[in-house]
């Protein structure tokens, strides 16, 4: 590939500057950052606070090179604050003191408000860190953190509940290579001044190897560029060739990432030990390799392992407990290396209960592990005791010893190398007994790689009761009927932090409101119909604090959305009644499919008008009913009436034309309900006199008279027959499990009152 941006009559600078390739390459503004959409997409709440110059105190967590430092300098650009810069490593108290005086000066003279940015936070001990809460508790100071260790272990946990968390993530691949064509074809900072090649295969190797770290990226890329050529600059119109060779010379082999002290030491573990309750060998090899290649100590590998010996075999293999320990035993006399074959063979008969000379699958998952191949622990394997709450680690495990044969298939091995085998049962002795039981729950174990709906919160905010409070309130206010709509529509979807949700047809917000409880850091956008609806919102609304208040547009469905930025992706819509006329309903389905994302969810309740409950129903007057029948046949079932000419056969066909995956429930519900004299008079005048002049029948002066002197105040039991649409191009939830509302999706759907 080539990147030749060559302008005969370009001044910029000299790019070999002394000044490092990653520090000229870093974002200005939030337009040029790559990378984090959960934390700074279209409608998160950390980029809506920093347009608007309303940061609050902020903690970003993340391994190297994820863009932490980066993220503060774009806010530094944007804010009409003042900003200040500490680094923990070399800074004090001192230091501390010295900005916190500066920013009380600020403020008290000037009003003018002082972000600082901590890097390396977690550096400072405990008196440092509380002689910073008081001046952000008070608002003298906005608090910007930067942290590669966990804030729940190593922060002030007064700071961290003071704080919005973000979490940022290693970059993925086509983020990778965007920040490489980024630096290749900048002329300013980066080189595209220059003729730069790349022998096929080359430029992937160094964004593979450098695996999510934009920092070790632009380092690799530096050197390749700048120490191909014999002198750099090269002569005008040379070009830079970067061979496989030079590529794979620039970038070595990245460290595991692994701290014996940190949150990866208790991920991984927590990983290992689940593994092996979980009856999966070959998760239990990989993570055993990745603690032993990042140096852990293997006497406390083997304390866990007793430790699960009686907590998770116990009697059914009384022999587990000294099997291991004289594992353990026996590495206090041997040592490394060989001691890897201890730690081995435990592991393999703790996760499959017999003895196994099948050890050399170890070796397998170590080498996969020096190739690069190692992942994130999946969310659901973290461990959950510091931060499940808030960032979700830990969510959605499944226990095996609640199931069935305490055997639950689930994902153990990182997404990358799901599918990965390395223990092979062989056919000797007791091992041959057990290849049938390791196989057939192997087979089960693959065949759900794909069905893991295990998410993570990358964000969290420090919670606000009143706010907590107000929402609930607000949105448990309803009728019965509305309020099991609203759990069905939300039933057993993991909605993160962070998503942004649009609510259609939100009336007075009930579904909107329940939205919000869930993403604190997302945008929630809701269209209305009606002025006095919004009104309405608008007034509740501005109880909540502004960066919390749900956006309102006000307007039909289908011109709100076109009114949207293009660029706005929703995780989430959710709608009422907003495609009842099925057969004029296309263009606002497709409009919808094009603002959610690929794995996107619409979750919409229809009513299906021709199935539910009408008037001649209640009526006992049989000619009145007989007359009131003849018409109900042309309005529900002619044909003509774009609201009752389908019925809940149609609805699959319907949104499958933009959705890979559709799932239509039917159910129905009666309802307590008042025929008042206004509704009867509308539905009489407006749509069953015409539909008895248009068939021809004896006009019936006294019709309305009639029926209003039968059903007027009086209450019944109304059937409504109501469609529960989910459509989704990525994969849709089966089962609700441990969701949003705790019962399952199916369960729920079904369920008729």
């Amino acid at each position: 590939m080539d990147y030749d941006e060559e302008d005969l009559f370009s001044s910029s600078p000299n790019t070999a500057s002394a000044e490092p390739l990653a520090a000229r390459m870093r974002p200005r503004t939030i337009e040029e950052y790559i990378g984090q959409e959960h934390i700074i997409g279209k409608g998160r709440l950390l980029r809506r606070a920093i347009q608007a110059d309303l940061l609050t105190s902020v903690i970003f967590y993340g391994p190297p090179g994820t863009g932490k430092t980066t993220l503060a300098r774009v806010i530094a650009n944007t804010t009409r604050s003042h900003f200040s810069t500490l680094n923990a490593v070399l800074s004090g108290v001192k230091e501390l003191r010295y900005e916190i005086d500066n920013a009380r000066d600020r403020l008290k003279m000037f009003g003018q408000k002082t972000i600082l940015f901590v890097d390396e936070v977690h550096r400072w001990n405990k008196s440092q860190q509380d002689a910073l809460l008081p001046w952000v508790e008070n608002g003298t100071i906005i608090l910007i953190g930067a942290t590669t260790e966990n804030p729940y272990f190593e922060v002030n946990a007064a700071l961290v509940s003071r704080s919005r968390i973000f979490q940022l993530t290693r970059l993925n691949h086509d983020e990778m290579l965007r920040v490489a064509f980024q630096a290749l074809s900048d002329r300013e900072r980066g080189y595209g001044r220059y003729k730069v090649h790349f022998e096929e295969g080359a430029l992937e190797h160094i964004v593979d190897v450098a695996a999510g770290d934009a920092r070790s990226l632009l380092n690799a890329l530096q050197l390749a560029v700048e120490t191909t050529p014999d002198t750099f600059p090269p002569p005008e119109g040379e070009t830079i060739e970067i061979t496989m060779r030079v590529a794979e010379e620039s970038i070595q082999k990245k460290a595991v990432l692994y701290d014996k002290e940190g949150d990866y030491h208790f991920d991984v573990i927590s990983a290992f030990i689940k593994s092996l309750r979980g009856s999966d060998p070959d998760a239990a090899l990989y993570w055993l390799a990745r603690m032993v290649a990042a140096g852990e100590d293997p006497r406390f590998i083997f304390r866990r392992m007793l430790i699960l010996a009686c907590e998770d075999v116990g009697m059914a293999d009384p022999e587990a407990i000294a099997i291991v320990e004289s594992c353990a035993r026996a590495y206090d006399r041997i040592g490394l290396p060989e001691g890897r074959f201890l730690l081995t063979q435990s592991a393999l008969y703790l996760s499959t209960c017999p003895k196994s000379n099948s050890s050399l699958g170890f070796f397998d998952a170590l080498s996969d592990v020096e190739k690069e191949q190692s992942g994130e622990v999946p969310n659901h394997l973290k461990d959950p005791s510091r931060d499940g709450n808030d960032l979700g680690h830990g969510k959605g495990y499944l226990y095996p010893h609640s199931y069935r044969e305490h055997f639950v298939t689930q994902q153990y091995l990182p997404d990358g190398l799901q599918g990965k085998i390395y223990y092979h049962p062989s056919s000797m002795g007791y091992e041959d007994k057990i290849k049938e039981e390791v196989e057939r729950k192997r087979e089960a174990q693959l065949e759900s790689i794909s069905q893991s709906p295990y998410v993570e919160n990358l964000t969290f905010s420090p919670a606000d009761k009143a706010e907590e409070r107000w929402l609930r309130r607000a949105s448990d206010s309803g009728s019965r009927m509305l309020l099991e709509i609203r759990d069905r529509l939300f039933a057993g979807l993991v909605i993160r932090r962070s998503d942004n949700i649009l609510v259609l047809n939100a009336s007075h917000g009930l579904l909107m409101w329940q939205a919000m409880k869930y993403n604190p850091e997302g945008l929630t956008l809701a269209q209305v119909r009606a002025k006095e609806d919004k009104e309405y919102i608008d007034h509740y609304k501005a109880t909540l604090d502004i960066l919390r208040q749900p956006e309102i547009r006000l307007g039909g469905e289908l011109n709100v959305i076109s009114g949207l930025d293009e660029d706005l992706k929703f995780e989430f819509v959710f709608s009422r009644n907003v495609f009842t006329r099925l057969s004029e309903s296309e263009p606002l389905l497709n409009a919808v499919s094009r603002i959610l994302r690929l794995d996107g969810i619409l979750s919409t309740c229809e009513s299906v008008p021709s199935m539910g409950s009408t008037l001649s129903e209640f009526i006992s007057d049989p000619s009145l009913r007989a007359t009131l029948q003849n018409a109900e046949r042309l309005i529900y079932h002619g044909g003509t009436n774009s609201m009752s000419n389908w019925n809940g056969d149609d609805l699959e066909p319907f949104f499958t034309r933009r959705f890979r995956n559709v799932d239509v429930r039917l159910t129905e519900t009666r309802e307590d309900r008042i025929l008042d004299k206004a509704t009867l008079t509308g539905w009489i005048q407006k749509t069953y006199i015409p539909a008895i002049s248009s068939l021809g029948l004896p006009d019936d002066e006294l019709l309305l008279d009639r029926v209003l002197g039968e059903l007027a105040g009086k209450s019944v039991k109304w059937r409504h027959h109501l469609a529960f649409i989910r459509a989704s191009n990525g994969e849709l939830p089966a089962a609700a499990g441990e969701k949003n509302s705790g019962r399952d999706w199916k369960e729920v759907l079904n369920k008729t009152k």
